[in-house]
């Protein structure tokens, strides 16, 4: 199956993607498992840092990323180059308050010492819609990855740019590989992945 990226107003044909078979699906989802193995053991202040390097990232491209929401699911230019600064706020706001958010929580429960320990839980797979392609995405892995988790993204079948320029972010900001992915995949892929 194709993946198409068109312009909505133009109905051109902007670009075209094959979408990955099913061994390397899982290749994918093996790679995040052992990206899992090593990400959720880094302290939450570097991949904080990491987080922080993506707003940076964020702001200083919020003018390529605006225009590719824009001409593949017909945002006003406006409120794309809106998105992507929430997008850089939200991944500010997580990485200024993840350690917080992520301490122990001591609680009473009668013995001797009791806590709320908020642990990474592995991989998130997050499907997306269209009509926030670049927030919607960044709403669950900024606090996800911040968490320690890793994340496979099966975006909207009709932005896949947007999709693939997510992922090309965060291996330029110095995320592990396999930390977040892209796939490529239409829905009757997602009983698989799971």
């Amino acid at each position: 199956m194709r993946i198409e990226s068109i312009n909505p107003a133009t109905e051109e044909l902007l670009a075209s993607f094959d979408e990955i078979n099913s061994q390397e699906l899982d290749r994918r989802v093996t790679h995040a498992s052992e990206a899992f193995r090593s990400w959720r053991k880094v302290p939450i202040s570097d991949r904080a840092r990491c987080m922080n390097r993506m707003s940076e990232y964020l702001l200083a491209h919020k003018e390529k990323l605006a225009r590719i929401a824009t001409v593949e699911m017909g945002k006003p230019i406006r409120q794309s180059l809106a998105e992507v600064e929430k997008c850089a706020l939200g991944c500010r706001f997580y990485a200024e308050n993840g350690e917080r958010f992520l301490a122990s929580t001591p609680i009473e429960t009668g013995s001797a010492q009791s806590y709320v320990e908020f642990d990474p839980v592995g991989i998130v797979l997050a499907i997306m819609p269209w009509n926030f392609p670049f927030w919607q995405v960044f709403r669950f892995a900024a606090p996800a990855l911040v968490a320690g988790n890793v994340a496979l993204l099966k975006h909207a079948p009709n932005v896949p740019q947007s999709a693939i320029a997510i992922e090309h972010a965060f291996r330029e900001v110095g995320f592990p590989e396999h930390v977040f992915q892209t796939l490529l995949v239409g829905v009757p892929a997602v009983e698989r992945i799971i």
